[in-house]
């Protein structure tokens, strides 16, 4: 199912608490380039295609990992490119986008990019938790 970018960021917004959507669309860019270079092939591709336009792009288009970060690491990238964030922000960040694209890729695909991941992502797909 094809999120259109209103609900995408709204939802995002929403789950993330953000005041403002630009908040949340920063938030939004940052986590799915990171997940575009820790995706490939056609799970990389349909995930895409469930995401609104801009998002999509930056996905396929993603920042260069060197080698697979775990979802600690993940998080520590994620608020290294965030202005202003801290590592428990930034982990809040990952919750906010990821769960919402979790919802727009379905349980079954859902199942398939967890499995391209490292352990415990898992984690990372869930709505954002306080701490």
């Amino acid at each position: 199912m094809y999120m259109r970018w209103e609900a995408f960021l709204d939802a995002v917004q929403e789950r993330g608490e953000y005041p403002s959507r630009e908040e949340a669309d920063r938030a939004a860019r940052v986590v799915l380039a990171l997940l575009g270079a820790h995706l490939v092939g056609q799970d990389r591709a349909e995930l895409a295609a469930r995401l609104p336009e801009t998002y999509a792009l930056i996905l396929l288009n993603p920042l260069q990992a060197a080698e697979p970060l775990d979802p600690e690491r993940f998080v520590r990238a994620a608020a290294a490119w965030i202005e202003g964030a801290t590592e428990e922000t930034a982990k809040w960040d990952a919750g906010a986008v990821l769960s919402v694209a979790a919802d727009a890729a379905g349980e079954d695909l859902l199942r398939r990019v967890l499995l391209q991941l490292p352990p415990g992502y898992d984690m990372l797909f869930g709505p954002p938790r306080p701490l």
